[in-house]
């Protein structure tokens, strides 16, 4: 028959061969493909029978069948592709995802129709054998489409962001970030720990040569950790620097006072000392440094500290600097391969000819690979032929030749898709070398894009898997168990440059973003120049130091959807501009220095009626009484001073659309004032890293909207009270590292839509109430080993519920913040 071929086991074969493979590669599906591939040997067995029953088909339905068989064989076609494609490429994999479903939904038809009960009525002439065949078909089809969704949802994982970070860290671990640096580091090496002779070294190469890279792998060392006993500062200074701010942050570490005070005034000639002990050595790793008079103020003798200035300059004081070279064309063929194929050499598929030529025209420099090759994977050869003669254009990477290197890099950002590319280039808005909060960056896409959150987030992956961000989790208090907006977006300076570049090609009143690439004293001369005409932006990026009133100027901006104030002060007077920025969506302010900015001309609030994501850092938190912020929808304070200004009764007034709101690292908050409990819209509440949190208002309860509760490293909060029971649509509550938290409120089980409880390190519950037996959509439960024993019998009794153990974490680099 012609449906041999298919019965004969090559495709029942291949689909097995294809589930092993998926359950070896990802983690995330490893036990949906396990289970599918049960279900396939449950149906191997009628498959064979069919195969052998001797029974020939009527030329009609032979025809249906082969017609099925083709497409089964398509099938397994787009299953390859789906393998051969990185597990970070969400664009791809979602436009994979849905041909899969078009593809299952068509097959499901042949199955499912009475094309299969002729099949198996030819076949077998039964009737109860055919609906016995039926139900392992539906069956098997139904765990299809549980699996499909399980890849499209990413059940069993932290999600695609957490999943991109540890992916960067796996890069970090195997050593992919270093290929090529080997020689590079034993010299490093033999200047820092060899020559004790020098107290300053350097490292200098072109942009993009992986200085920053060779001087973390020097610091990660174990020979060099251990000759400074693994005291090692490691700074980025930039192009415009806090200078005091960075001498201080120098002056404490080597004093062992981290915490100094913002106001000590650092001496200008650091005193000397007797002691030349070992204990007293410490490596300080000053990156990205861009000019002589920043190393002097920065860089002083003192026995026993050694300084390492990176920098793309050779610099008179720096006694002695290794020059990184370029990559061999061995590593730089590795290196490449890596990020276009997942392999450190060419595939036996690919053509030869065309990689060689591809990574000759990067010019043999680590950012060039990467970048290019990440933007080459999974791509037709008709797709690398076209960015290998727009390459070929262009005249050679050297070392005075940065713009050709950024003009070539622009090649990979044109062929992104339209809004991701676009989420690249306001990249540009945030200061370079500087940390980009996660959940500031997402809110801002969501509302100048029209994006929903999803779609925001996978271009963040994105983006990352094509080396254009990294992703980092920092968290500011310790402990791995941080929450998404503790993970931070950096970028490369070039890859900035390279933004701001693509972004500034427009006359400045016609930019789409305007941006202050560094700080400066005031409103930049071009601003000014062109202030008698409304200017275009819709993200505006000023980045100042302090600023008065008569600092500003009036410039108009209609269309500004976005504005992001950075700034280097502990006084600042918001411009008047901002009332006239009527579709306003998303304002970010950010406070660099090393005191809390107090905000002046708070008024402008007032007129931002279209307003909906505000971010506050490190600044003391303005009164907004007889404000109304309608549309607001979420709200950011991280490291401020609260100051009570959540105290007022009429808060819920100010804001009373809120559904989102975080309060991190403010040192000053106590008590959550009862007044937050009149936010009857909030949805997610997050007090993390609050260390003086003691007490949370009785009647939280009345949150009846609200389905995350995080209360993530609190340690003075001792209880919880009674009346969060009767949130009906909690869904997750996190008290993880509340180390003085005693128990759960006894009626914890009237929680009925609560489906995770994360309590790690929360070693003081030793007892569960009872009434958790009754939490009916409870899934998981995330402990410690030392508290896990007290859900064994909701284990036992709740079959669905996972108790996961978390490993032990120690780590004390957090008591240096």
């Amino acid at each position: 028959m012609a449906i041999n071929d298919f019965f004969a086991g090559e495709i029942a074969t291949e689909l097995l061969k294809m589930l092993i493979s998926i359950s070896r590669k990802s983690l995330l599906c490893r036990a949906s493909a396990d289970q599918l591939i049960t279900y396939i040997h449950e149906l191997l067995p009628t498959i064979e029978e069919i195969k052998y029953s001797g029974v020939e088909l009527p030329a009609l339905r032979q025809s249906q069948l082969h017609r099925l068989s083709e497409l089964l064989r398509s099938g397994v076609e787009l299953s390859h592709k789906v393998l051969a494609s990185s597990r970070w490429n969400v664009y791809r994999n979602l436009h994979l995802a849905k041909k899969m479903d078009k593809l299952e939904k068509t097959v499901s038809k042949f199955l499912l129709g009475p094309m299969q009960a002729h099949i198996l009525a030819d076949v077998h002439h039964t009737r109860f054998e055919m609906a016995e065949r039926f139900d392992r078909v539906d069956n098997s089809v139904r765990h299809l489409e549980q699996y499909f969704e399980n890849i499209k949802i990413g059940v069993g994982g932290g999600g695609w962001v957490e999943e991109a970070v540890r992916s960067v860290n796996e890069d970090v671990v195997d050593g992919n970030a270093a290929v090529g640096l080997g020689f590079g580091k034993i010299k490093v090496r033999e200047m820092v720990v060899g020559r004790e002779d020098l107290w300053v070294v350097g490292i200098s190469g072109i942009g993009g040569s992986g200085k920053t890279t060779l001087a973390r792998e020097v610091c990660k060392d174990e020979q060099v950790k251990c000759y400074f006993r693994e005291r090692i500062l490691f700074l980025t200074v930039s192009q415009s620097p806090n200078v005091e701010q960075l001498r201080t942050k120098i002056w404490g570490y080597i004093m062992g006072n981290e915490r100094l005070d913002a106001n000590y005034v650092v001496p200008q000639l650091m005193p000397q000392f007797e002691s030349k002990s070992e204990a007293a050595r410490t490596l300080i790793v000053l990156d990205d440094v861009w000019t002589l008079s920043v190393v002097e103020q920065l860089v002083c003798r003192i026995p026993g500290c050694k300084f390492l200035v990176v920098s793309r300059t050779k610099f008179q004081t720096v006694l002695l600097s290794y020059e990184v070279e370029l990559l061999s064309e061995e590593d730089a063929l590795s290196l490449f391969c890596h990020h276009a194929f997942g392999q450190k050499s060419i595939p036996l598929a690919a053509n030869q000819n065309l990689v060689n030529q591809v990574v000759t025209e990067c010019g043999r420099l680590p950012l060039a690979l990467k970048v290019i090759g990440a933007s080459l994977r999974d791509q037709t050869e008709m797709f690398w032929l076209s960015v290998k003669n727009r390459l070929s254009q262009g005249q050679s990477i050297g070392e005075s030749h940065e713009i050709n290197l950024i003009e070539r890099m622009a090649i990979s950002i044109n062929y992104l898709p339209e809004k991701v590319k676009e989420c690249f280039l306001d990249l540009c808005s945030f200061p370079e070398d500087k940390q980009i909060p996660l959940d500031a960056l997402i809110n801002m896409w969501v509302e100048i894009h029209d994006i929903p959150e999803t779609e925001a987030y996978a271009i963040v992956v994105e983006l990352s898997n094509k080396n254009l961000i990294t992703l980092m989790k920092e968290p500011r208090a310790g402990g791995m168990y941080s929450s998404c907006f503790e993970i931070y977006v950096t970028q490369h300076d070039i890859l900035r440059n390279l933004a701001l570049n693509l972004s500034n090609r427009a006359t400045i009143n016609d930019r789409r973003r305007l941006v202050m690439p560094k700080r400066e004293n005031g409103i930049p001369k071009e601003w000014l120049r062109y202030k008698h005409k409304p200017f275009e932006a819709q993200i505006v990026s000023i980045h100042t130091g302090e600023m008065k009133e008569v600092d500003w100027c009036n410039l108009e901006f209609p269309k500004a959807e976005v504005l992001i104030i950075n700034l280097t002060s502990s006084e600042y007077f918001l411009p008047h501009f901002i009332n006239r920025m009527p579709n306003l969506r998303a304002l970010i302010i950010i406070n660099y220095s090393a005191k809390y900015a107090c905000l002046h001309n708070i008024s402008v609030f007032k007129n931002l009626s279209n307003l909906r994501s505000l971010w506050l850092e490190k600044v003391s938190t303005p009164e907004l009484s007889g404000t109304v912020l309608e549309n607001l929808g979420k709200l950011f304070v991280v490291l401020c001073k609260i100051n009570n200004s959540l105290d007022e009764k009429e808060v819920a007034k100010v804001f009373p659309n809120l559904f989102d709101l975080t309060l991190d690292h403010c040192d000053d908050l106590t008590q959550l004032p009862s007044s937050i409990c009149g936010m009857n819209s909030l949805q997610n509440l997050s007090l993390t890293n609050c260390h003086n949190l003691t007490q949370l208002p009785l009647e939280l309860g009345k949150l009846k909207s609200l389905e995350i509760l995080r209360l993530y490293a609190c340690p003075d909060l001792k209880t919880l009270p009674n009346s969060i029971c009767g949130m009906k649509r909690l869904k997750y509550i996190d008290i993880s590292q509340c180390v003085n938290l005693t128990c759960f409120p006894e009626e914890i089980g009237g929680l009925v839509s609560l489906e995770k409880i994360d309590m790690r390190e929360c070693s003081m519950i030793r007892n569960i109430p009872k009434s958790v037996l009754s939490l009916q959509s409870l899934q998981l439960v995330i402990c410690d080993e030392e508290v896990s024993g007290i859900w064994k019998e909701v284990e036992k009794a709740k079959p669905n519920v996972h108790i996961q153990v978390s490993e032990p974490y120690f780590d004390l680099n957090w008591l240096k913040e």
